[in-house]
């Protein structure tokens, strides 16, 4: 994370008494769509795991909740991209992943 703390990007918070055991590593950000194809056209490959909120899923549908009813999960779901994150990711890996993540941004 510390490679990427100087980006525009919401990071994932981690309290320093914690220890994570990382499953995705998930940023926000507003220009969502537009990373996310600038990344894949660098050959970066990057997942929307989640969306649509738990609570606009067919799964909950009873329940009766309706857009608007959770504004932070909404907002969340359409800024989230899950960078890569996998055993062998290596140094050079995230300094590639780095670089095009201050490319994008830059040329903003």
């Amino acid at each position: 994370m510390k490679v990427l703390k100087d980006l525009p990007l919401k990071l994932p918070v981690v309290e320093s008494e914690r220890e994570p055991v990382w499953h995705l590593f998930v940023i926000e950000t507003d220009q969502r769509d537009e990373l996310l194809q600038f990344l894949k056209d660098k050959e970066i490959y990057c997942g929307i795991h989640y969306p649509i909120p738990l609570h606009l899923q067919g799964a909950y549908q009873d329940l009766g909740y309706q857009a608007g009813d959770f504004p932070v999960a909404e907002k969340a779901a359409k800024r989230i991209l899950s960078l890569p994150l996998h055993p062998d990711l290596t140094k050079e890996d995230v300094s590639y992943i780095k670089g095009a993540l201050e490319d994008f941004f830059n040329k903003k």
